[in-house]
């Protein structure tokens, strides 16, 4: 495939300026501090992905949904879609590189509703992926003090660790992106050698691995249902969890240096690191496993801290747990830069209640600090439940993909439709860009309906999939406030480009 990543003219070591005046064009005046190069912007996305936590947060998951051969397999098929869908968006990312990412890329392609759906989409999406990601690593820590100290994490408990979280990752961003982008390039590291290690360890203190037949050909199916397909299916959702949060690298473009290339390359590059690095996570641990049943029904309630204990007793899985644990730490931190992004540029175009509070940078760091706090605070109420019912932490995850994903597509979509109205930017698929964007639009399609699906049968209220009423919710809440927002929202006219989206919204194209 051949793709190009030409600059436009004047990039280099004016790239910077050129940006800030790109972004004039696209409507907006700089006043984030532009200072990530493209490693940190490729690192931020990386960093969200976190194979460390979504592969090992899910993985008693994909236990019982297929088994080790549906996770192996599955991760390397859905990786591939992602790798589309995620080439797709960076093209649309380099002709829009602004911090509203998605639904500004939506409302130029489409029209202002087009956008305002996407917007809501996606920040439902992001502020899901902070409850979800910090909820996990609480969840986490409490393995490892159970283990370590003989720690009950009963739910009171992993509120108070998840809590504590947030507020360290509010903390960390408010002293500016500076801090941020090199916490994501050392995040970028850990990942890769802690993978290593992790891997490593597994393959050589073990006595005793499993086949090479069973961890790439084992079926498990306990979710209930009798169809293998079905189960296969709903199997796929791992990976699928797990490759969300590319969007970072879009979120960060206003404060990225030759956004309209780096941001593109960041998304793409997360994508393709995380599906290797993810599939030899996954094969170590499976490989590593004494007992299955014994590390589904675990008392630490999260399986890898099994897998890792019988294989290398308290000590070594007490050492393993802290290079997870860290690296959630780091996911997190990236999560909570992408969502206050999205509430900065979403409020500065009058979409949130409350905007005006909410768009305000500080002076000194140029940082969105009412919109971090913002970000933390509802991904906080989101995770209350968990306090009542030891299914609601599913249904944030469910809260996260089913919010995010169709938000991915929905650019995409529209830059199809739009044809030679799109004016691509510097980085572009040239004439694989309608195949690859129609794989990415059918794929979301696809998965979108896996993730409404009930999971376990019978369907009860406990067993329930609340990725349907998350969705439904969200849609409800977006409508009623377009009634009462409508007429203060709206992204600035581009630049020499104010009769075309006129037209855009009337639909005249």
């Amino acid at each position: 495939m051949s793709v190009s990543t030409s600059p436009r003219k004047g990039a280099g070591p004016s790239a910077p300026k050129d940006e800030e005046q790109r972004l004039r064009e696209l409507g907006y005046q700089p006043v984030l501090a532009r200072r990530m190069g493209g490693f940190g912007n490729f690192a931020i996305s990386f960093s969200v992905i976190s194979i460390l936590s979504g592969c090992m947060t899910l993985y008693g998951f994909g236990m019982s949904t297929g088994g080790p051969a549906v996770m192996l397999w599955g991760w390397a098929g859905v990786g591939l879609f992602v790798l589309c869908v995620g080439m797709a968006l960076a093209e649309v990312t380099s002709a829009y590189p602004t911090s509203g990412a998605l639904y500004y890329m939506a409302d130029r392609l489409g029209g202002r509703k087009w956008g305002w759906y996407t917007g809501w989409l996606n920040l439902l999406g992001l502020l899901g992926a902070i409850a979800g990601i910090d909820y996990g690593a609480a969840l986490f820590t409490g393995a490892l003090m159970k283990i370590q100290w003989g720690f009950t994490p009963t739910p009171g408990k992993t509120m108070i660790i998840f809590v504590c979280i947030l507020l360290l990752h509010a903390v960390i961003n408010l002293f500016g992106v500076r801090l941020v982008s090199i916490l994501n390039s050392v995040s970028v590291w850990w990942h890769l050698v802690g993978v290593a290690v992790i891997v490593s360890v597994l393959a050589i203190v073990p006595a005793h691995h499993q086949s090479p037949s069973f961890v790439f050909t084992e079926f498990v199916n306990d979710t209930g249902w009798h169809n293998p397909l079905y189960v296969a299916a709903i199997g796929l959702l791992l990976a699928q969890y797990t490759f969300c949060g590319y969007d970072a690298s879009a979120h960060l473009s206003e404060e990225t240096s030759n956004a309209s290339v780096s941001a593109a390359r960041g998304i793409v590059r997360a994508i393709w690191v995380s599906w290797v690095a993810g599939f030899v996570l996954l094969a170590g641990l499976t490989f590593a496993i004494q007992d299955y049943v014994g590390t589904q029904k675990t008392d630490t309630g999260v399986p890898p801290a099994q897998i890792l204990i019988d294989a290398l007793g308290t000590s070594g899985a007490t050492a393993m747990l802290l290079i997870v644990i860290a690296a959630q730490l780091f996911c997190g931190n990236a999560e909570v830069a992408a969502a206050s992004r999205m509430v900065f540029a979403f409020s500065r175009d009058n979409a949130l209640p409350g905007s005006s509070l909410w768009r305000k940078v500080s002076a000194r760091t140029q940082t969105p600090v009412p919109a971090v706090w913002l970000s933390v605070i509802v991904a906080g109420v989101l995770a209350l439940p968990s306090l009542y019912s030891a299914t609601a932490y599913g249904a944030v995850t469910a809260i996260n993909v089913i919010g995010i994903t169709p938000a991915y597509a929905i650019p995409i979509f529209l830059k199809l439709r739009a044809g030679g109205r799109f004016q691509r930017g510097p980085w572009h698929l040239g004439r694989w860009s309608k195949p690859v964007g129609w794989i990415a639009v059918v794929w979301v399609a696809i998965v979108t309906v896996l993730f409404l699906l009930p999971q376990s049968s019978p369907v009860t209220i406990g067993s329930m999939n609340y990725a349907s009423v998350a969705l439904v919710v969200v849609l409800v809440l977006a409508t009623v406030w377009w009634f009462v927002a409508r007429r203060s929202y709206g992204t600035p006219s581009a630049y020499g480009n104010a009769r075309e989206q006129a037209e855009i919204e009337e639909g005249i194209v």
